[in-house]
């Protein structure tokens, strides 16, 4: 770990170049990944991994390098190589480390890593074999059990130290059903920053049954309808829409590029008047919250739009230092050997005043979505597209018959514009989220919504 290190000599040689600001990055984590697959433990993995790395922000760009050596010696080695990459006037200001700040993080009742193996290795077998039993129709099972700790220190040259440890559990069940030429998937995860304990709100079983019944429950139903809908998104939907749809292009590195549709429209009504946006990093033992983002910001809740108007954008350091304004706590990494990017932690419409069963019951004919699958969106131009895994036919004010193949098509800022209600309840999904080729954790959320009309794929 960096205690005891000369923090000051190592920021100050990384800075010898050139630089406006420096900052190191120590990692430490220990983790295991157990997978049954065909009925049968495929994969165990175990293991610990550490490093450092050391970033120059030098007239706005990135000089970055680690390595897996935690010793002074090679830290001092390590601020050289970056060193090198940065041309400009040295920096002439003292450094001087502050005392470290601790990140309380959330309480673990029962840690992972006091676990033994075989009981690790008795969740995914129990998932397995729940799915299995649920119908003859199942025909391939797959359970993932996750668990990992992570501590991480950060130290600067504006003199902060601060130190966080993260412990998170996940499990998940992924499901194939087939009757005649039909194949039909169900998919089901569980996963916080929690111990062992995340099992007592909901067992393995529950979670590998959901995903077996949405497989199964979709081999009978007829294709989806398309053509344009009124569309009622369920909150155990997850929140698919609001992180394709707006979450990324309110990151201040896509939005400054001009890679955003949002992009210079600060004090602009961007969706509904009903709808509030919100990137909160505190929310307890949410899969995306921490105590510092990996730059060291402490955790932030960020009112992106309120009341349909757009209030700001999501920073990381370098982003916020082009803007010239402060970071929102969205530095993050998958891991030492990268470079903090602007990343979303826990994204949600706020929940408004509509009981959701009243939403439904005020449509005459349109589509209920239970569950999204998969989305992708092209932030320039706010166009995207997500699979429906679990939807119905609403007719008459309430949702009745299942539908597969459903695909909902539109333009974030419009279809966030057309939405009429939003119920009061309010449901998370989760996800590892993936850009410029990093993963991290995150999760999504959103009440019950109804949207005037959005363009349903489906069947003619």
């Amino acid at each position: 770990m960096l205690d005891g290190m000369n923090l000051s000599a190592i920021l100050r040689r990384a800075l010898s170049g050139g630089g406006e600001f420096a900052d190191i990055y120590y990692e430490e984590g220990s983790s295991t990944s157990i997978v049954c697959e065909d009925g049968k433990i495929e994969k165990v993995l175990a293991g610990t991994d550490r490093g450092v790395g050391i970033r120059v922000i030098s007239d706005l760009r990135t000089a970055y390098a680690y390595t897996n050596e935690v010793t002074e010696a090679a830290l001092l080695a390590l601020a050289d190589t970056v060193s090198r990459a940065v041309k400009g006037q040295s920096f002439d200001r003292a450094i001087n480390m502050g005392t470290k700040l601790v990140g309380s993080g959330f309480p673990i009742e029962i840690p992972p890593d006091g676990v033994p193996l075989q009981d690790k290795v008795a969740l995914v077998n129990r998932g397995n074999a729940a799915a299995r039993a649920f119908d003859q129709r199942i025909r391939q099972v797959t359970a993932v059990y996750r668990d990992g700790a992570v501590k991480t220190q950060v130290a600067n040259s504006r003199g902060d130290f601060t130190e966080a440890i993260r412990t998170g559990t996940l499990f998940l069940a992924q499901i194939v059903a087939t009757q005649g030429d039909i194949i039909q998937t169900g998919y089901e995860p569980v996963g916080r920053f929690m111990g062992h304990e995340i099992f007592r709100e909901r067992s393995p079983e529950e979670v590998a049954l959901a995903a077996a019944r949405r497989a199964v429950m979709m081999l009978d139903a007829r294709k989806a309808p398309a053509g344009l809908m009124p569309v009622v998104l369920s909150s155990e939907a997850g929140g698919t829409m609001v992180h394709e749809a707006i979450g990324h292009g309110l990151e201040a590195d896509l939005a400054g590029n001009g890679m955003s549709v949002y992009t210079g429209k600060v004090g602009e009504q961007v969706a509904s008047p009903l709808v509030t946006v919100i990137d909160d990093a505190t929310i307890p033992n949410a899969r995306g919250s921490f105590s510092f983002d990996d730059e060291g910001i402490p955790a932030q809740r960020t009112v992106l739009v309120e009341n349909g108007i757009l209030k700001g954008y999501l920073y990381d350091r370098l982003s916020a230092m082009k803007d010239g304004c402060a970071s929102t706590g969205n530095g993050r990494r998958e891991g030492y050997h990268a470079k903090p990017i602007v990343r979303m932690t826990n994204t949600l419409i706020a929940p408004g005043e509509t009981p959701p069963e009243e939403i439904v019951r005020g449509v005459d004919r349109g589509l209920f979505v239970r569950k999204m699958g998969g989305g992708q969106v092209n932030t320039v131009t706010g166009d995207f597209v997500f699979e429906v895994s679990e939807g119905y036919l609403i007719e008459n004010g309430s949702a009745g018959e299942p539908v597969r193949g459903a695909t909902l098509t539109g333009n974030g800022p419009d279809v966030l514009k057309k939405i009429l209600k939003v119920g009061s309840d309010l449901g998370f999904g989760i996800g590892t989220c993936g850009k410029d080729g990093q993963g991290v954790p995150v999760s999504d959320a959103q009440p019950t919504l109804l949207i005037e009309e959005i363009t349903v794929g489906g069947a003619a």
